[in-house]
């Protein structure tokens, strides 16, 4: 069951020689959600082997150029290549003027219905969920309005151990009851618990996706427990005063969140064009956060099932 993250840009406001605009695929069980789309994504995506038709839904954190010049081209490839199904985009809603002046130039092409998705929460809440995973959204602290999102697998029902079918001769409705995981009461007064008859056969997986924004209180509990964590970290620690000024993080910052957060690891991008290597970044990052690496375009990362230790 795939829970793969494919990262295609890892650069803030200006790309590099080496590093793209904001932009990545999640990949869940098969179905793809982008997260931004930044410019040169569908080379990206190209060099990445993704195919364009098979993204479902793109979510847009913020109205600005780095993390959306790259959606009228991809856009317009999907009317190209003849797409047909429905693509839902989740964006702020300084987003309608801007799908509204591409479908005016550039629309004659498309022939695929986009639902758009206008975010204006204040607290985290489900905007997409189907049988096996659901999308958050919630606010962050940017200079703009600007969002992040949680993608999550939910938590799937008990096995019924196969042994204790037998053992306890259970029916078809016990079977069910242990599935819902509840407890088996029997009229003869004897209670099969669920914890000696049943399993979870795994541990949800979940990943947070948070830039740009500066420090904020509530956002470690929004994202608390998270597999994995994706957070900008545009400048560091010595940096931290232009860091404020324009809602951004440090390396720091990112750390401190992440360890509040309590999430399995995290990984950080969004990287200030002032500097060629940001490998020095990692040193002040995992001195508050051991668990951390930092994004490089073209990473794939297999989000692994958390331990019951975790």
């Amino acid at each position: 069951m795939n829970f793969t993250l494919n990262v295609l840009g890892t650069a803030s406001a200006l790309p590099t020689t080496e590093r793209y605009p904001s932009a990545q695929v999640l990949d869940v069980r098969g179905r793809l959600f982008m997260i931004d789309c930044g410019e040169g994504a569908q080379m990206q995506m190209r060099r990445a082997r993704i195919s364009f038709l098979k993204i479902e839904h793109i979510c847009l954190s913020h109205i600005h150029g780095d993390h959306l010049f790259g959606l009228f081209g991809l856009l317009s490839t999907m009317g190209m290549l003849g797409r047909s199904a429905q693509l839902n985009i989740y964006a702020p809603s300084g987003f309608r003027p801007v799908l509204d002046f591409f479908m005016y130039h550039f629309g004659d092409g498309i022939r695929f219905e986009i639902n758009y998705v206008e975010l204006m929460m204040d607290a985290p809440e489900t905007v997409y969920e189907n049988r096996h995973v659901e999308l958050l959204a919630f606010p962050l602290n940017h200079r703009v309005e600007t969002f992040g999102f949680m993608i999550r697998e939910k938590m799937p029902p008990f096995n019924v151990r196969k042994e204790a079918i037998a053992e306890y001769g259970l029916s078809l409705a016990e079977i069910g009851t242990l599935k819902r995981g509840e407890d088996v009461e029997r009229e003869d007064g004897s209670v099969i618990r669920n914890v000696d008859a049943a399993y979870k056969p795994y541990i949800p997986r979940s990943y947070a996706y948070c830039s740009d924004t500066a420090p904020f209180p509530e956002l470690a509990e929004w994202v608390k427990g998270a597999t994995l964590m994706y957070h900008e970290s545009t400048f560091p620690e010595e940096m931290s005063e232009m860091a404020e000024k324009t809602f951004h993080s440090t390396t720091l910052q990112a750390a401190k969140t992440a360890r509040d957060a309590g999430v399995g690891r995290l990984l950080v991008g969004h990287y200030s064009s002032r500097f060629p290597s940001v490998d020095f970044f990692l040193d002040e990052i995992r001195s508050v956060f051991p668990n951390a690496d930092l994004a490089h375009d073209l990473d794939v990362i297999e989000i692994p099932f958390p331990s019951d230790e975790e």
